[in-house]
């Protein structure tokens, strides 16, 4: 088994940013892979969506606030994206290499994950079974991401490490965590 922890970074931005911090940790078990992410601060200011009674997959969560992980296999272009909102709704993409073919993986028909929110805390927990896209033999690469929007539209880009000029969490480079 591999554990590891996590803290996010916001990309270097001139804005001021909000009050508050992203951390977690992540676990891979043979071929499944569970992640945790813990924000926590002055949440009040962050457009966090209502939960949803019928959870679903969505396009285009990353325009509001979501958090993110991308898995790499090791030597390898392919990658995937997955995005979770807190409102339940989620989505993963398969991509044959930087931002290249991507679409919806249909190895994932549904992916729960638990959501606590509370006034200065989010917590988001995700297990999945990997055993649908990759071998347990295989080694990947993780870059851990957020997505925030803030209560007037701002928008700031979180992740372990930003390796651009700009923000792009797609860069294998920012990969960073092997497990």
């Amino acid at each position: 088994m591999n554990n590891q922890t996590f803290s996010l970074q916001p990309f270097p931005s001139t804005k001021s940013l909000p009050n508050f911090k992203i951390a977690g940790n992540i676990r891979r078990d043979g071929n499944q892979f569970a992640i945790h992410y813990m924000l926590e601060g002055d949440l009040k200011e962050i457009a966090i969506a209502i939960p949803s009674n019928t959870p679903s997959r969505k396009h285009e969560l990353w325009k509001d606030t979501c958090l993110e992980f991308f898995l790499g296999i090791k030597n390898s272009q392919r990658y995937w994206e997955f995005n979770l909102s807190p409102a339940g709704h989620w989505n993963v993409y398969r991509l044959d290499g930087y931002r290249q073919g991507m679409q919806e993986e249909t190895a994932f028909e549904n992916l729960s994950f638990n959501v606590q929110n509370q006034a200065d805390r989010l917590a988001l927990t995700l297990n999945v079974d990997l055993n649908k896209i990759i071998s347990v033999e295989q080694a990947i690469e993780v870059a851990i991401t957020t997505v925030i929007k803030d209560r007037d539209g701002e928008v700031t880009y979180w992740a372990l490490t930003h390796r651009g000029t700009e923000a792009d969490f797609h860069l294998r480079d920012s990969f960073i965590i092997e497990l």
